[in-house]
């Protein structure tokens, strides 16, 4: 992949011999050119150029706007969308400062990721695309259903009759929820859909949004849960919340929307991540966290959904 790269670095103005580093392999593989360009060389087969194109044109119109800090896209000789070989590479300005990590002052950032969330929400709600905007959907059928985008939860390492059995049940209660919230426009839209830590940039006091590459149409509170991926069993989570709904809450008044479904949305969302570590071994993330470890953790906080609906995580 180095090679494939190193091909692309002159559409995009850099020598050949520019040194390539390679920062993390996750959905797609991210890599430093020298100290002026990150570039992401997309995994084949998921994303459309289209869709890949249609993320860069949100980011672009999302570029200046107050209050809002999100990673530039810098296009190449071929556009914003450079194609080699049959695969995506896109580039963007890089950000100073470091990723958010669980053992950090996550009480300090989670009023500051409401306000921005509130931000990137409110953009959408008015903003029109460009004809032939296409991003995927997040909703019931494409997270739980029989056709997801990120794989099948049923086929997660480590789960045995019981189990499924058990997540069987919580996913049903689950899917029945989110279908009678519905996908209007008051509770549905375009989001960022992984606002997870490690897409959250730190420098002094500013916190900056990267990685949208799986923006698509998905519930506006969807957006919280995605902030606490990986973190959904942290002692932290009640006061979390309760910081991102304060944030939240100084931009658009009326708050989150559906902020009672805020533990339905959490227990998707690991649902989700569940189902894409058993289809993504390959990745940094899946490496790191062990399926079948994972696994168990989904298992545990199913049990405790179809228990008590996660009632300290409601607000």
């Amino acid at each position: 992949m180095s090679d494939l790269l190193r091909r692309a670095l002159p559409v995009y103005g850099l020598p050949a011999n520019t040194p390539l580093t390679l920062l993390n392999r996750s959905e797609n593989e991210t890599w430093r050119a020298g100290g002026d360009l990150i570039l992401r060389l997309h995994r084949a087969g998921y994303h459309t150029g289209a869709e890949i194109g249609s993320e860069l044109h949100w980011l672009t119109a999302l570029q200046g706007l107050p209050g809002l800090n999100a990673v530039r896209p810098v296009a190449g000789a071929q556009g914003p969308v450079t194609e080699l070989d049959g695969r995506f590479i896109v580039g963007f300005a890089p950000v100073p400062g470091q990723e958010l990590q669980p053992g950090d002052d996550l009480a300090r950032w989670f009023a500051p990721l409401g306000e921005i969330t509130a931000r990137l929400h409110l953009h959408a709600r008015q903003w029109t695309p460009a004809p032939g905007f296409a991003r995927k959907r997040w909703d019931v059928d494409t997270i739980l259903g029989p056709r997801p985008h990120w794989g099948d939860w049923r086929h997660a390492p480590g789960l045995d009759a019981a189990s499924a059995a058990l997540l069987t049940r919580a996913t049903d209660r689950l899917a029945a929820t989110l279908r009678a919230l519905g996908t209007g426009p008051d509770s549905f839209g375009l989001i960022h859909a992984d606002l997870r830590l490690a897409n959250l940039m730190v420098d002094g006091d500013r916190l900056t949004a990267i990685d949208f590459d799986d923006c698509g149409f998905g519930w506006w509170t969807y957006d919280l849960a995605s902030a606490l991926s990986f973190i959904e069993t942290d002692p932290r989570l009640p006061d979390l919340i309760a910081r991102w709904c304060d944030g939240y809450s100084r931009v658009v008044p009326s708050g989150p929307p559906d902020a009672a479904l805020i533990p339905d949305f959490i227990f998707l969302r690991r649902v989700l991540l569940t189902a894409w570590l058993s289809t993504r071994a390959d990745s940094d993330t899946g490496q790191a966290l062990g399926g079948p470890t994972y696994t168990a953790g989904t298992i545990a906080l199913a049990r405790q959904y179809l228990a008590d609906g996660l009632a300290r995580l409601r607000p």
